[in-house]
């Protein structure tokens, strides 16, 4: 075996480089930065919106639908801790006898909680 490296070997012209001497320390924050991260999404809690008929449902869905306005949905489900899941969010595509299909996912009639129009705000309005 000898100790000369080929550098023209394809591995190594292929090979990028951070340029980083000690890696250590950044693998270390990308470490910390992700854990912060699944934290946050695991301690999020999202708070139960009232409990809305389903004729209130109705009206605000079909006002949605036929004026193509984004809803924001709570469904009735919840998580193992008892927690509700992020509201879905979107345009309405479609609807059959069982529900709505909101952003290429269907929602079903009976599991719905909560709906209302999303309010959209234009970044200079903030």
């Amino acid at each position: 075996m000898t100790d000369h490296i080929d550098l023209s070997d394809p591995y190594f012209l292929q090979y990028h480089d951070r340029g980083m001497k000690k890696w250590q320390g950044f693998i270390i924050s990308e470490h910390a930065t992700s854990v912060n991260e699944e934290n946050e999404r695991v301690h999020k809690i999202v708070p139960q919106k009232r409990k809305m008929t389903f004729g209130e449902i109705g009206q605000i869905l079909e006002f949605a639908f036929n004026n193509n306005r984004q809803v924001v949905i709570q469904l009735e489900i919840k998580d193992a801790e008892g927690q509700y899941f992020d509201d879905t969010i979107g345009f309405i595509e479609g609807f059959d006898e069982l529900g709505y299909i909101v952003n290429d996912t269907k929602v079903h009639y009976d599991e719905i909680r909560n709906v209302e129009l999303f309010d959209f705000r234009k970044w200079y309005n903030v």
